[in-house]
């Protein structure tokens, strides 16, 4: 309950903080989406620091301006921040196309190309202002984590909304219609731009326009939540998602859900964690810490959630999944080889039959565990039997087994029918095959093969 304490005082500041934070990491997840499957998520990275050029030209020309003459200052601070964000977006259509001109005309990696471009850019933005505005004060740790908390505080007029909310849901809302309208053009330019480009689709508008939608959105969030966040939830949600779908739709949909749930336990967390943290290793004064930080480690927290736990594609379900596929193989091998002692006792009346069967029902309980665990699964489906060296197989376990002899004794003929190879080839191929092959393959097989009656060793393939 000491965890939660911080919670009781919830106020409605607390509520808009959340609000802002989700709109703005939604903004940024949607192009996100698009820039990850274009592979090109560190280019949202390069274009939030050479914006900082198109920020400062912006501000430059809109000076120049009133001190023209041209518009009246109260007309420059109205149209300031709509300026910032069309200079950030020519710099990021800019900083797009010099990358791809210096990677095609100057033979130069792609990740350098990039490096150079954003380094050159963020430095000219840099000197720019050392030039004509170093009396400016920046707080670096203003432009590292926003000032989210304070964002509430700045409203519009007698509306008591702030003004934060109506920046990044306004720029949240072109960038929903974009990727509504453009779906079609931006999904298939994405995947295959040689095609969208056949199909009368212009890929390059298309990238150029994804760059420079990029540029919009991170300097219209980037004065509230702070490059650091505006960095995560334009790559980690898509991230995230990206593990957890293989649907387009789908990943867009969940990327968003995740940049809202990231804002909402980052802030609960730098209310709450902080506090137990400091206070079990003995600094009882720290009571809180930077939002717009913990929101970027929420949606770190969520990634490596799904990276560990995805359904399809976690770390766990895939070890899990091959733990599975191991045990149903080393289970249908016992299946198989107590089908062909049947097989062979019903042919022979030889009785070191029955020797070399117990023989190797023997040696099943002295071989690995992964052996042992399946011979113990057949027992509780009642695939077999008995105990010990004394197991029989039962009506399913024989069906299960006879199918298995069948995928295996298929495909030997199929390989000695359509291919040059050795006796031994065709029995370590069917070996590996024979688990993987499902009825409406095998159907195929046999029809390929004219339903053979026997496989190449002469030995009878099961109906």
């Amino acid at each position: 309950m000491s965890l939660f304490a911080p919670l009781q005082t919830w106020t409605s500041l607390d509520t808009w903080i959340i609000l802002i934070g989700a709109l703005a990491a939604m903004a940024c997840a949607l192009p996100g989406c698009f820039l990850l499957l274009r592979r090109q998520s560190l280019m949202g990275d390069a274009i939030s620091h050479t914006s900082l050029l198109g920020i400062v030209a912006a501000f430059f020309v809109s000076h120049w301006l009133v001190e023209a003459n041209v518009i009246s200052p109260a007309t420059e601070l109205s149209v300031r921040h709509v300026a910032m964000c069309l200079g950030a977006a020519i710099v990021g259509v800019l900083s797009a196309w010099m990358t791809e001109s210096l990677q095609k005309f100057g033979n130069v990696e792609s990740s350098a190309a990039l490096g150079v471009v954003f380094t050159s850019l963020f430095a000219l933005g840099l000197l720019l202002i050392r030039a004509v505005a170093d009396d400016v004060h920046i707080d670096p740790d203003c432009v590292l984590y926003g000032a989210i908390e304070m964002a509430p505080l700045e409203t519009v007029g007698a509306s008591g909304i702030p003004r934060a909310v109506f920046v990044t849901g306004v720029v949240l809302v072109i960038n929903l219609l974009l990727t509504v309208m453009l779906f079609k053009e931006l999904r298939l330019s994405a995947f295959d731009p040689a095609l969208a480009t056949t199909q009368g689709i212009p890929a390059h508008v298309m990238h150029y326009g994804l760059m420079g939608v990029t540029a919009m959105t991170l300097v219209a969030a980037f004065e509230s939540v702070g490059s650091i966040l505006v960095i995560a939830m334009l790559i980690i949600p898509p991230a995230t998602a990206y593990l957890l779908t293989d649907r387009l739709p789908r990943m867009i949909g969940l990327s968003l859900l995740i940049a809202a749930l990231s804002s909402v336990l980052g802030h609960v967390s730098a209310l709450t964690l902080p506090t137990m943290i400091a206070e079990s290793v003995g600094i009882p004064d720290v009571h809180d810490a930077s939002t717009a930080g913990m929101m970027a480690a929420a949606a770190g927290f969520l990634f490596v959630s799904a990276m560990l736990l995805g359904p399809k594609y976690g770390l766990v379900s895939r070890v899990w999944h091959r733990l599975l596929l191991r045990l149903r193989i080393a289970s249908e091998d016992v299946l198989g080889g107590l089908y062909r002692f049947e097989e062979s006792a019903a042919a022979s009346a030889d009785v070191s039959l029955a020797t070399e069967r117990a023989a190797w029902l023997r040696s099943l309980t002295t071989q690995s565990w992964l052996t042992r665990l399946a011979t113990w699964v057949l027992l509780r489906r009642r695939w077999l039997i008995g105990s010990g060296s004394d197991v029989q197989l039962t009506d399913a376990g024989r069906e299960a087994a006879r199918t298995l002899v069948r995928s295996h004794r298929l495909w030997e003929s199929f390989l000695a029918k359509h291919f040059v190879l050795g006796t031994g080839r065709f029995h370590e191929s069917a070996e590996q095959v024979e688990h993987f092959l499902d009825p409406a393959l095998l159907a195929e097989l046999d029809q390929d093969l004219d339903r053979p009656g026997v496989d190449p060793h002469g030995r009878a393939i099961p109906n």
